[in-house]
């Protein structure tokens, strides 16, 4: 059941990204990937929203964790549960974890794309 929800709520995330990239990019094709900012913006404000809601305040059956913040959430974007595992640590006083955490992913990911776009193009 577990692996269902999360099936279901990325489809839905997935789609949601797209949809909403769309229409964004649509709007504000100004040469800046205005749709990726959107939804990685929004999605890291929905996740915050969500976590505390579901942990803090209405203390949900964590199934909905599953469906909405692994599931929607987590397709839509995954930069919002960076930006929130982030904020977790910075917040728990994990200031070395927390920064190594923002600059590292950001840092490693971009060398990481770049090493995948020298590999592929050399394929």
């Amino acid at each position: 059941m577990r692996y269902a929800l999360v099936l279901l709520g990325g489809a839905l995330g997935a789609l949601a990204r797209y949809v909403v990239d769309g229409w964004v990019v649509s709007r504000l094709d100004l040469g800046f990937p205005f749709g990726t900012f959107v939804v990685n913006v929004s999605g890291s404000f929905l996740l915050g929203v969500l976590s505390v809601l579901t942990a803090e305040r209405l203390l949900v059956p964590s199934e909905w964790r599953l469906l909405l913040g692994v599931g929607v959430l987590g397709a839509y974007t995954t930069f919002s549960t960076w930006q929130y595992e982030t904020f977790r640590l910075l917040e728990a006083g994990q200031w070395g974890a927390g920064l190594a955490n923002l600059f590292g992913s950001a840092g490693a990911g971009f060398a990481a794309l770049a090493l995948g776009v020298v590999v592929g193009r050399a394929l």
